[in-house]
């Protein structure tokens, strides 16, 4: 994965690479008895000729809370609303590709949610099937809104 800047909620800049920083944290969580489970997500907002993304891998302890990390970028290439939405999921899977490795050697589950709108009256439903395909196809767990928190609520946050 190329080199992304990654931070915490607060604003600590990561200097390792995400991947040393996840595992640092799962095992640092795992010691002191946490079940975990994550969610990757990406949301973006268009804001005159650029476009924002930010991907966040929300960490929950489950029952006790949770933490993020947040990675924003951005772009001038104009896209439609579904393109946009498939540029996101993209970002998603991405990260969670480069992940999941370690997901599957610490036993976490993970889930990659897009800030997609089951609804057909939203123009956001006409990029569903694909996203669904393409996250199911590379085998990871699939949520739309309203089920798809780390998308529509974390990184709609901190976009």
């Amino acid at each position: 994965m190329e080199q992304q800047q990654w931070r915490t909620l607060s604003g600590r800049i990561i200097s390792t690479s995400i991947e040393e920083e996840i595992e640092t944290a799962l095992l640092r969580e795992k010691e002191m008895g946490y079940a975990l489970k994550v969610c990757i997500g990406t949301d973006s907002q268009v804001k005159s000729r650029q476009t924002d993304f930010a991907t966040v891998i929300v960490v929950l302890r489950k029952g006790r809370g949770g933490f993020m990390y947040i990675c924003n970028d951005s772009t001038t290439q104009k896209m439609s609303v579904k393109q946009r939405m498939l540029t996101e999921v993209a970002k998603s899977i991405e990260v969670a590709y480069s992940l999941c490795n370690i997901f599957s050697r610490y036993s976490v589950d993970m889930e990659v949610h897009a800030d997609i709108n089951t609804n057909p009256s939203f123009k956001s439903n006409d990029a569903l099937k694909e996203a669904m395909g393409y996250i199911m196809g590379m085998g990871f767990a699939f949520k739309a809104k309203p089920d798809a928190f780390a998308s529509s609520c974390c990184a709609d946050k901190v976009v």
